[in-house]
């Protein structure tokens, strides 16, 4: 990360994220729902984070500027230990590292930073996120579009939002199944498959290293890892057979769902662990809407994997 004048204690926290690195590699009918353990994470639990402007680069905050919806250029809520949150109850959850949700105001962004040794996945929800890299990178993508680095030995790139409104995007990263892995970049566009996310559940992200029955994503991480995800009118059910001897992480992004009963809104996840000998169903619903660029929806991104156990918070 470079520096530009900020404090260097959130400076070394956020390298200190940008690097770290632990790959794992984990082995892994009627679906069960009965033996499928579902635990809520609230809005409550994330931390939010709102750094200073000038450790990205960023000019100072305008102190009206009516097409900002935050008084800070960034609002980032943390699903585990990042940057200057150290939460040792809270570090990863299997494979997944990192979750961040980050609202970026107008033409604010992340200047140039390095990245290692991790998968990292940009799903954005709203507004356009201009990425560009040492690989000579350099696009924008919109609403239910994703894109994947493997940093591998190293890479630097930078993330901006260059529009007039605000951009929203949630970014994963993934323990990778070995380090040094070879630099690569690859996205999907959004509206691309804007129907087969529309009370569907889409598949975005699949494994490189372990392609089963044929089933191969836009996206491909080099990780035993899978992500979807779903925009649902009000009332309306998708469900999801989740493998045996797995678990899944997934967010509600936009509106209200139910999975197997279990209530979210805006901004809660939760974490599933399914049966260890058998599929587990998994019923997500849409109890709640607001309004999007696509209509009113309820909206939840997911990824699943195999099951690690002990993994996943443990101050809840």
């Amino acid at each position: 990360v470079v520096l530009f004048g900020g404090t260097l204690v959130r400076l070394q926290a956020f390298q200190k994220t940008m690097t770290m690195s632990t790959p794992t590699t984990t082995t892994t009918t009627t679906a069960s729902k009965a033996a499928t353990e579902i635990r809520v994470v609230p809005n409550k639990k994330l931390y939010v984070s709102e750094p200073e402007p000038y450790w990205f680069g960023n000019d100072e905050n305008p102190k009206d500027d009516p097409s900002w919806t935050n008084n800070n250029w960034l609002k980032s809520r943390f699903h585990f230990s990042f940057a200057e949150y150290h939460n040792y109850s809270n570090q990863d959850f299997g494979s997944l590292r990192v979750m961040n949700d980050d609202l970026v105001q107008p033409h604010r962004g992340f200047g140039t930073h390095p990245h290692a040794n991790m998968e990292i996945v940009t799903y954005v929800v709203n507004g356009k996120l201009t990425h560009q890299d040492t690989m000579g990178t350099n696009e924008s993508l919109g609403r239910g579009s994703i894109q994947f680095m493997t940093a591998g030995s190293g890479i630097r790139h930078s993330e901006f939002n260059h529009g007039d409104e605000p951009l929203r995007f949630i970014q994963t990263w993934i323990n990778p199944v070995r380090s040094g892995l070879t630099p690569n970049y690859g996205s999907y566009c959004g509206d691309d498959g804007k129907e087969d996310r529309h009370n569907k559940i889409q598949h975005l992200v699949s494994s490189a290293t372990n392609k089963k029955n044929g089933q191969e994503a836009p996206v491909q991480v080099q990780q035993d890892v899978n992500g979807y995800a779903s925009e649902l009118e009000l009332g309306q059910t998708v469900v999801h057979d989740l493998p045996a001897n797995s678990q899944a992480y997934l967010l509600c992004i936009e509106g209200d769902v139910t999975v197997n009963g279990k209530e979210l809104h805006r901004h809660d996840a939760c974490e599933i662990v399914g049966d260890q000998s058998k599929p587990s169903k998994l019923e997500i619903k849409a109890t709640g809407t607001e309004p999007t660029e696509n209509g009113d929806l309820a909206h939840f991104l997911m990824f699943t994997m195999p099951h690690v156990p002990g993994s996943g918070r443990r101050d809840l």
